[in-house]
């Protein structure tokens, strides 16, 4: 925002150089962006503007600002009512306000028999030296008014408004407008364009630009003087939708009291008259809301000193406050102030902690040389996350960051019985609607993109959120996936050493269990995972249907699992126990058995005999083709034995190794290959 140095000055009892002023309001919060010398001898600044702080975007503002910083007196400029000395002003004008909530309070005032004027020097030369080019000594006053006070203001040719009559409303769809300006151009409005009319068209954007038709010229004798507020989105969508921006329009986005309405209303008629000369008739149109009441905030000095990190008196921070417009008090630690009109921006009290420190200085707050770090415990959520992450790269897995929408069709096969896919109602997610209800969908993507790119073998986990709709519950969780690739061997054995691998990280045991589940209809055959008895998720190969819809390998074996209570519970309670002093036997035993019985009943046949000296019962491997009969699959297990006192001989575990290969062939009807 341009400013100049002198103008500035006019309102401080002592003079500040325009480096000092610079400094001052950059430490303040306005930072200063460029300056320039002017032949006048005065310096034209530009600061940057914040959209909240409205109040300073005039010269009167900023001397407040450096006023409180300094302790420098400030003369504001007088804005007493002006002399009425013309007939009553309902005889010649009128104002209708149909859109009070968009325009809160629209004022009027009336000059009669006025005379357009070139601008006296010292107007024309603030003009000029902030940057502008002065017209007449109307448009001229209206920009003072503008920039001294940051009230927008406008003065209509009353003679030009038909039927005397303003009407603030909304216009009308594809009503035309001539914008003021040499190279302004009509355009077309829109209904949602705030204007102001005269009986029959509109004469006035309104808080954006004024109108030609109506606009003072050198033969105007009758004013119509403006003084409104309006709600700053409206403005700035307005100017936004035709291009137009003003000097207005930027002061009206950043908001504008309807208390400041009627001093820069006062200190405009003032002005015109003390111009233009004229009668001004006696009275004011209004129209709008009542005014708002002030707004109290409180807040306790403790607080204050603990947010700043430094002790300011009481006594000084009530006189700053003060001297910002704030009528403050401070009784029993509490601060209570009065919020002044053109500080919209202050409601809280932490806004009132922000005031006192910039007027205190933030240059005068010591900065602490060294810093008290805490080292957080280790363990929790995050290390447990961090831990499985480690191990699966470690077995040679691609961590993956995929989006979490994907479409309609790659969502629901994911979806169990009585779930439904979460939608997002956002025209830019029509082709991907759906939160995905699993992470698989986003991993086959992966995966398709590396087989059309020449990967063949990859393996690849995510650890994300998936969501569904449980009846009318949104649910969420955290999952982790994983997808292998087993061209050769077993997939599935692979996999389950994995989640052993990962079972071991979280539990300080191994102790998975893999359960026949026929639910997860997207893997065939599909099992459910159990880490020391509680289902963490599934296990098992990708189904043909879902493998020719996603066009991928059919060798991908899969892993869905929530670890979140693992997770939380991380690390794992480690219970040392001594190496075996004794060592064991082991027999190999390979059994042929029907397709359908699985592991889990192998071993739970051969536990359940409490046979002698048996430490374990291990999977090995599983084995379909030649000499194999269809239907049938070889399955090599692993018995080891081992007594905890003394060193065991063969032939005493050829008996329970042999009652063990019977129970298998009674309950099972397995045939023991040699």
């Amino acid at each position: 925002m341009l400013v100049t140095h002198n103008w500035i000055n006019d309102y401080l009892s002592d003079n500040l150089s325009a480096h000092e002023q610079a400094e001052l309001l950059t430490a303040a919060g306005f930072p200063l962006e460029g300056t320039e010398e002017l032949d006048s001898g005065d310096v034209r600044q530009d600061f940057e503007m914040t959209s909240n702080r409205g109040d300073c975007t005039c010269h009167v503002g900023l001397a407040r600002e450096i006023s409180a910083r300094t302790g420098n007196t400030m003369t504001p400029p007088a804005c007493d009512p002006p002399k009425e000395t013309g007939c009553d002003i309902s005889e010649v004008a009128s104002v209708q306000n149909e859109e009070s909530n968009l325009c809160p309070l629209y004022t009027a005032r009336v000059i009669k028999n006025a005379t357009v004027s070139e601008s006296p020097e010292w107007l024309k030369r603030r003009i000029e030296d902030r940057g502008d080019v002065p017209r007449n000594a109307i448009v001229d006053a209206t920009n003072f008014v503008l920039f001294e006070l940051g009230q927008p203001t406008h003065v209509f040719d009353l003679d030009k408004v038909v039927g005397e009559k303003i009407i603030v409303r909304m216009a009308t769809e594809g009503e035309k407008f001539l914008p003021l300006g040499e190279d302004a151009k009509e355009i077309t409005l829109s209904a949602k364009d705030l204007v102001i009319a005269d009986a029959e068209k509109p004469i006035a954007l309104a808080g954006v630009k004024g109108g030609a038709v109506s606009a003072v010229t050198p033969e105007t004798k009758n004013l119509l003087i403006e003084s409104a507020t309006f709600n700053p989105v409206t403005v700035r969508e307005t100017s936004r939708r035709h291009n137009i921006a003003s000097d207005s329009s930027f002061r009206f986005e950043r908001g504008v009291s309807p208390h400041q309405i009627e001093p820069a209303s006062n200190r405009l008629t003032n002005l015109l008259l003390e111009l233009s000369g004229g009668e001004l008739c006696n009275g004011t149109l209004s129209a709008g809301m009542d005014l708002p009441q002030p707004i109290t905030v409180e807040m306790c000095t403790d607080f204050c000193a603990q947010k700043l990190g430094v002790d300011v008196s009481e006594n000084e921070m009530v006189t700053g406050l003060q001297q910002l417009g704030f009528d403050a008090s401070c009784s029993a630690g509490v601060l209570t102030c009065t919020v002044p009109y053109f500080r919209g921006d202050i409601t809280r009290e932490i806004d009132l902690v922000e005031e006192i420190g910039r007027v205190h200085g933030y240059e005068n707050i010591t900065i602490a040389d060294s810093v008290e770090v805490r080292v957080p415990r280790s363990g929790g959520e995050a290390d447990g996350r961090q831990a499985v992450l480690n191990a699966l790269a470690g077995m040679e897995f691609v961590e993956c960051v995929t989006h979490s929408l994907v479409s309609v069709d790659g969502a629901t096969p994911f979806l169990m019985k009585g779930e439904a896919p979460l939608l997002l109602q956002d025209s830019r997610t029509a082709a991907e609607p759906v939160l995905r209800p699993s992470i698989i969908p986003s991993l086959l993507r992966v995966r398709k993109h590396n087989d059309d790119n020449g990967v063949k073998e990859l393996r690849i986990a995510e650890l994300g959120s998936v969501f569904k709709l449980v009846g009318d519950n949104h649910e969420e969780h955290l999952e982790l996936a994983l997808l292998i690739d087993a061209k050769e061997g077993d997939g599935i054995g692979e996999m389950r050493a994995i989640l052993d691998r990962l079972c071991q990280i979280l539990t300080a045991t191994i102790t998975v269990e893999v359960t026949p589940d026929e639910t997860a209809t997207w893997l065939e055959p599909s099992g459910t995972v159990s880490f020391n008895g509680k289902v963490v998720g599934k296990i098992g190969r990708l189904a043909s249907s879902i493998q020719q819809q996603w066009d991928v390998p059919n060798t991908i074996h899969l892993a869905q699992l929530d670890l979140n209570e693992l997770f939380a519970a991380y690390p794992p309670e480690v219970v040392s126990t001594p190496l075996p002093t004794q060592p064991s036997i082991e027999r190999d035993v390979s059994a042929i058995l029907r397709e359908e019985v699985s592991w889990q009943q192998v071993n739970d046949a051969i536990t359940s005999l409490d046979l002698p000296w048996l430490e374990a019962a291990q999977f090995v491997t599983v084995f379909r083709g030649k000499g194999i009969e269809s239907g049938k699959k070889s399955l090599t297990f692993r018995l080891r034995f081992r007594d905890k006192t003394r060193t065991l001989t063969h032939e005493e575990v050829d008996a329970p190794s042999k009652k063990a290969i019977d129970a298998l062939c009674t309950s099972l009807g397995a045939e023991i290959r040699s």
